[in-house]
């Protein structure tokens, strides 16, 4: 049995990274600018670009013109829309053939998938999305259609929920600091929903999200924390609310979601004093 091996907590975990003097703000932008483009979108048009970002038109342009010069945008002159180009799989390559955590946690992902009839998904954080880095569906007909590389919004969703829950108080200072400036109106509510997960988490040990990001969706999440200094993860069992409520979730799923989630940890710090 090999040494196990001892991760450093970095300080900015705890900061917020944009008032370091180290911070590149053009490279902050162009990313931005790539996270625009959803699953859903093919082309978008220089306006919806600098919209969804909340950048000034001529960053944008100035923007778009290096990232297409780069190969990672494609530019169809005759509607002055953009599309992501095939070389961007390539930022995410290395990072998913080498996600160890995913595919340790798959074998107990899918008995979870199977014993639910649901679908059940890993996720961390990004920025003030989460976003899925492994997903396993069981035989039933009726699933939630997400799939890996899907983001969905924090404050909203159980996944969100409960890397908050599991985090610590200094990230969840730095997480409401960055919710607050992107819409300082919807803090209120997104707060209060944090709060509520934080009650969830303490009475049964996992946060839940009815109907609030998706109409009809619900979802229910625990937190992934390795004890290793890296921010928690999240693993989640979502589907119809129709049918993820009452003493089945919370007497029969939630328990084994609790379950699944300690085994996972367990599995992935057992192979790390393998290596």
């Amino acid at each position: 049995m090999g040494r196990q091996r001892h991760a450093t907590i970095s300080p900015l975990d705890e900061v917020d990274p944009s008032e370091d003097r180290r911070f590149v703000t053009a490279l902050a932008r162009g990313l931005t600018l790539l996270r625009c483009f959803t699953p859903s979108d093919r082309w978008l048009a220089h306006q919806e670009l600098a919209r969804r970002t909340g950048l000034p038109q001529a960053t944008v342009s100035r923007l778009t013109y290096t990232l297409t010069s780069l190969g990672y945008l494609r530019h169809r002159a005759s509607t002055g829309e953009y599309a992501l180009s095939p070389a961007v799989l390539s930022l995410g390559f290395s990072v998913l053939s080498n996600f160890q955590v995913g595919r340790i946690a798959r074998p107990f992902m899918e008995a979870l998938a199977e014993h639910t009839q649901a679908a059940i998904s890993l996720g961390v954080r990004h920025d003030t999305s989460v976003v899925y880095v492994a997903h396993c569906r069981s035989t039933a007909r009726l699933i939630l259609g997400l799939d890996v590389g899907t983001r969905l919004p924090f404050a909203e969703t159980a996944m969100g929920r409960a890397i908050w829950c599991a985090a610590t108080p200094g990230m969840q200072d730095l997480m409401a600091r960055r919710l607050r400036a992107q819409d300082a109106s919807l803090w209120p509510e997104r707060e209060a929903g944090l709060r509520r997960a934080e009650a969830e988490c303490a009475r049964r040990g996992y946060a839940v999200s009815e109907s609030e990001w998706e109409s009809e969706i619900a979802a229910i999440g625990v937190g992934i924390d390795l004890g290793d200094g890296r921010e928690p993860l999240a693993l989640t069992v979502g589907g119809p609310a129709s049918r993820l409520q009452g003493t089945l979730l919370h007497e029969d799923f939630g328990p084994a979601l609790v379950r699944t989630g300690r085994e996972i940890v367990a599995a992935i710090q057992a192979a790390a004093w393998e290596d």
